[in-house]
């Protein structure tokens, strides 16, 4: 169980996390790809689960080269369709508000490090009008690689002053869990119920099943 008097920070990860965004990004990939020829349920998209967007096309590309449309296209395309996914449609994952409300009452600190570019977090806390609660956002943009590289975490602590043993990471995917595990942060795994649950999620310190769940545990401590 995690020990909240241990911790002073809360680092979430957004899609899957936050807003209900997974089944966006699985329906913006299938369109796209397929218009480069590549069905992306029967060659695996799982795989690339929390991955930054450029890393998913860039896995895709060495795997299957297309010609008829650059990697940055590819990237553009898809990023627009979730943009306006979001948008439409974007809802929040059960339980976001209370938690974040819950851990705002207990004084910590509250990050959100993120595979999905700025546009995309900036667009997702509007439409979620969650932007009030969280001292940091940080894209994996920013940075020299993505998940399951552990840096977008390293340096959300660095900038939120705050030591990596003493964060809590809330993570959906196992490419997420994995980088928070090797920042050497507390991870709480919560599958967002689109992917397959593997039993290497056992790698987070805590898995629950919903935010509400995690929550309620906390509130028992």
């Amino acid at each position: 169980m995690i020990d909240l008097k241990q911790i002073d920070t809360v680092i979430f990860d957004m899609d899957g996390v936050l807003i209900n965004s997974e089944p966006m990004w699985k329906s913006a990939e299938i369109k796209v790809f397929e218009t480069i020829g590549i069905d992306f349920i029967k060659v695996g998209g799982e795989k690339t689960v929390g991955l930054r967007i450029d890393e998913v096309v860039d896995y895709w590309h060495a795997l299957y080269p297309w010609k008829n449309k650059t990697k940055a296209q590819v990237v553009d395309e898809i990023m627009l369709e979730m943009v306006n996914g979001i948008k439409a449609y974007g809802q929040p994952m059960n339980g976001v508000v209370e938690i974040l409300e819950f851990f705002k009452s207990k004084g910590l600190k509250i990050g959100l490090a993120s595979s999905s570019y700025q546009i995309l977090i900036d667009t997702s806390l509007e439409k979620l009008g969650i932007a009030k609660y969280f001292d940091l956002t940080l894209s994996a943009q920013t940075c020299s690689y993505g998940k399951p590289h552990p840096e977008v975490y390293i340096e959300a602590a660095k900038q939120l002053n705050s030591l990596p043993e003493k964060c809590l990471v809330i993570e959906d995917s196992l490419n997420g869990v994995i980088a928070g595990k090797a920042a050497k942060m507390n991870v709480v795994a919560v599958p967002d119920g689109t992917h397959e649950i593997t039993d290497q999620l056992k790698v987070a310190d805590l898995r629950v099943d919903s935010l509400e769940e995690l929550l309620e545990l906390l509130k028992t401590e």
